[in-house]
């Protein structure tokens, strides 16, 4: 292909059986107000199929008509399961475009989104600076909406996006630090990536493989982390409470593998080595120091995807309304990540840890 019909931007996809989620983001990727030749797709299907290469064609129109062409190149690729940090470097294998946007298969792109995303680079690259740019990811509200889903969307539990306001946030040049670099939503020269060696596919979910790549990026090329409020995504994940708190147990199982495979990193992420012999003696005594306590808190918590949204009406802050709600239940969280990490240093696999069994919680269907 010519230099003249090379896309400017790689969209990179990576997806394992969710098929109407797909969908429902390559329908929002067609509908964008860039020129359709600016930019590519590229979806990788992690393992086996379930319909992903239908719910393209679909998206995109092939079956409405066999005779027209998309309005957006796209391309799906077959891969082993292997996750999403070595599904995105195979992509990256195949990407054209002088720039790379890293999305979700969960999210729906605003109209504005690739155009916002490509004029920053374009910016960035007038004024000779290499970045990573961050765009906006509202969750999608579901109903009923719950008071769960609330403190998902307005605290700190998932994403720190709830942080990003005053005058940092006002000013485009701030820099949000790799923590901030989240691959919902992200966009970076794609030299960059390449140059930093991609993803470390050691990574086996989609646990710090993310924000390890980008602390590369930022160290090579002092690269800051922006953020672009006018790049929207809708973030369509809903979370159920054991399904958060088995995400907490992944955190921390997790935290072993990057203290030995970043160790640097991992250093700055956690200001102490959590692989040391120190610190899992350590974590050993407070999770059964804790226990009773943790166990306590959980059925309060889970109790809270039962309790209506407007159940507590005050603005959200990290002591009053919903913030207060989500301090209340830290240390379940931090429990949680603490018997992940120990976990880990025992060499217990992921696979026989359940959040529930841990908790005394035989619950596993909240409401709907």
């Amino acid at each position: 292909m010519s230099e003249r019909t090379r896309p400017e931007l790689s969209i990179l996809i990576p997806t394992r059986g969710r098929p109407d989620k797909l969908r429902a983001c390559i329908g929002g990727l067609v509908s964008q107000d860039a020129p359709p030749g600016t930019f590519e797709i590229l979806i990788g299907v992690d393992g086996p199929t379930s319909g992903e290469a239908e719910a393209v064609d679909e998206a995109i129109g092939l079956r409405a008509s066999s005779h027209t062409l998309p309005r957006v190149a796209c391309r799906v690729f077959e891969l082993p399961h292997a996750g999403p940090a070595a599904t995105r470097n195979a992509l990256l294998a195949h990407a054209r475009g002088g720039h790379l946007l890293l999305l979700n298969d969960d999210v729906i792109p605003d109209p504005a989104c690739v155009r916002t995303h490509l004029e920053t680079q374009r910016e960035l690259i007038a004024s000779g600076r290499t970045a990573m740019v961050l765009g906006a990811a509202p969750w999608k509200i579901h109903e009923p909406d719950r008071l769960f889903d609330r403190m998902i969307r307005e605290t700190s539990m998932v994403f720190f996006y709830d942080q990003m306001t005053g005058p940092a946030a006002a000013d485009p040049g701030h820099d949000w630090g790799f923590r901030h670099a989240w691959t919902l939503n992200l966009s970076m020269p794609t030299g960059a990536l390449r140059d930093a060696g991609g993803f470390d596919a050691s990574f086996p979910s989609a646990c710090y493989e993310d924000i390890e790549c980008a602390w590369r990026i930022c160290r090579r090329f002092r690269a800051p982390v922006l953020y672009r409020p006018g790049a929207v995504v809708v973030h369509d994940h809903r979370y159920e409470p054991l399904d958060y708190l088995a995400r907490e147990l992944r955190l921390g199982y997790d935290a072993h593998l990057l203290a030995h495979c970043a160790a640097e990193c991992a250093m700055e992420i956690f200001r102490r080595d959590v692989a040391s012999t120190e610190e899992i003696a350590r974590c050993a005594a407070e999770v059964e120091r804790d226990a009773p306590h943790a166990r306590g808190l959980a059925r309060s918590f889970l109790a809270l995807a039962d309790a209506p949204a407007g159940l507590v009406r005050e603005r959200s802050t990290p002591t009053s309304g919903v913030g207060a709600v989500y301090q209340h239940h830290l240390p379940l969280k931090r429990w949680l990540w603490k018997v992940g990490l120990l976990s880990a240093a025992e060499e217990r696999p992921f696979e026989t840890l359940d959040a529930g069994e841990l908790l005394g919680i035989r619950r596993v269907t909240m409401a709907a």
